[in-house]
């Protein structure tokens, strides 16, 4: 008995007390061997137990990885269809499906094949299927299509390929969800009975659709996104070339207009000369103006921010006119969007350009205030000749610079002053509140 408990103690479970044979201490014998025994059974059960957490433990580490993949990818990928086919081949693999596609939703509510993973092992897209064939029954039948509802057998004949039926493989669809919509799905075809009892793999295998999902959301949302940036700044070009060459193109051809009226009804020739002059001048200032749209379009904004920007748009200006240009920036760092830092230094730019023009002033003041409670104030002034508030409106085609920026501050959703008077020089205020305050 001591041997044998010895033995038991250095790990050797098929030991056993006595030899079998009656005696004082058989029953003990036998309690001891039913406690080896179920010792035995117990370390057995344990061994199998760790196995079976060891390997449930590895396939959380592959599923985490696996995710880990997803999501990385999602931010790197350049291509969509790329990233989908990459995990075709992935859960092909980790389901060890006989075949997989994957479909996309288009705008249109249809079903587009991106691509299928055939039984050859082979990736083959959408382009590379045309003409795509057509099962017996009207479906399409790209070679990752392998399960006929009717007859295998006979559509394996028709097809030259191997087909199976719903006794030996199922299509399991692996949905691409993103909030209430669906973006598309795999389809991933596997041996019958094989996969839908492993609620471990279909959980990762939703989680994995889940999160391409939302790379298929995210790259949509990006391309839309970079289409109405496209459409934004063709708007943006068009209110450009309306607020100021066009208009001032327009204005040159009702001064055409009158001349040639002036000609044709014998007009002196002095009246005739004045107006050559005017359309003279009207041609130097949409000159002008083309070089103005032409700078603004090159580098309307610094990189860097607003401040950047201003003070590299009274450089210039100073550089470019020689004028005592005096920048204030006073208050909190501006915090705008892009959008509305651009509108405002188009406003400032757009005052410097009619001080330019019509000021001949030999000062000018730009001051910028933002105050704590995220309220703005604009001051552009100069000391020039100034201009009658009361005569802005004219001929056609003058003061469209006072129009320009009356119609810039309008979508600022801000409140525009200009004050002036003949030989006081001119002042122009701006104040407005930011809409992501206003929200």
């Amino acid at each position: 008995m001591q041997n044998a408990l010895y033995h038991f103690n250095l790990g050797e479970p098929g030991v056993r007390v006595g030899d079998g044979r009656s005696g004082v201490l058989h029953g003990m014998a036998t309690d001891i061997n039913s406690m080896i025994e179920e010792l035995a059974d117990l370390y057995d059960d344990m061994d199998n137990r760790v196995a079976a957490q060891t390997k449930r433990l590895a396939q959380k580490t592959a599923s985490l990885k696996i995710l880990y993949d997803v999501a990385n990818s999602i931010n790197q990928a350049d291509n969509l269809d790329d990233l989908l086919v990459r995990f075709l081949r992935i859960l092909k693999s980790m389901v060890n499906a006989r075949a997989a596609t994957i479909r996309l939703r288009t705008p249109q509510g249809q079903m587009r094949l991106v691509a299928c993973l055939g039984m050859d092992d082979q990736v083959q897209r959408e382009r590379d299927l045309l003409p795509i064939r057509l099962c017996r029954c009207g479906d399409t039948l790209t070679p990752a299509d392998i399960l006929c509802q009717h007859d295998p057998e006979h559509c394996s004949l028709a097809q030259d390929r191997p087909m199976f039926g719903n006794d030996e493989i199922e299509a399991i669809e692996v949905p691409l969800p993103y909030h209430e919509d669906l973006m598309g799905y795999y389809r991933l075809y596997v041996p019958r009975f094989g996969l839908r009892e492993r609620e471990d793999e279909m959980e990762l295998l939703k989680a994995i659709g889940r999160h391409l999902g939302m790379a298929v959301a995210k790259q949509r949302s990006d391309s839309e996104a970079r289409r109405l940036t496209i459409i934004e700044e063709r708007t943006s070009l068009a209110h450009e070339l309306h607020d100021s060459l066009a208009q001032t193109l327009a204005s040159l051809r009702f001064q055409v207009r009158m001349l040639r009226d002036t000609l044709q009804g014998g007009g002196d020739a002095r009246q005739a000369i004045d107006e050559v002059g005017r359309i003279s001048n009207g041609l130097d200032e949409a000159h002008d103006e083309l070089r103005e749209l032409l700078n603004s379009f090159r580098a309307p904004m610094d990189e860097r921010g607003l401040k950047p920007a201003l003070e590299k748009l009274i450089g210039r200006f100073r550089q470019e006119t020689g004028l005592l240009v005096l920048l204030q920036l006073e208050g909190q760092q501006p915090l705008l969007s892009s959008n509305e830092e651009m509108q405002l230094l188009r406003i400032i730019q757009e005052s410097l350009a009619n001080i330019r023009k019509h000021a001949q002033a030999h000062t000018v003041r730009v001051l910028l205030r933002c105050s704590r409670a995220g309220d703005y104030a604009l001051l552009v002034e100069d000391d020039g000749l100034g201009f009658d508030n009361a005569q802005r409106i004219g001929r056609p085609g003058e003061h469209i610079g006072l129009s320009i920026l009356e119609e810039r501050a309008h979508r600022l959703n801000g409140e525009l002053r200009i004050d002036s008077e003949p030989g006081e020089g001119t002042r122009v205020e701006l104040s407005f509140t930011p809409k992501r305050k206003l929200q």
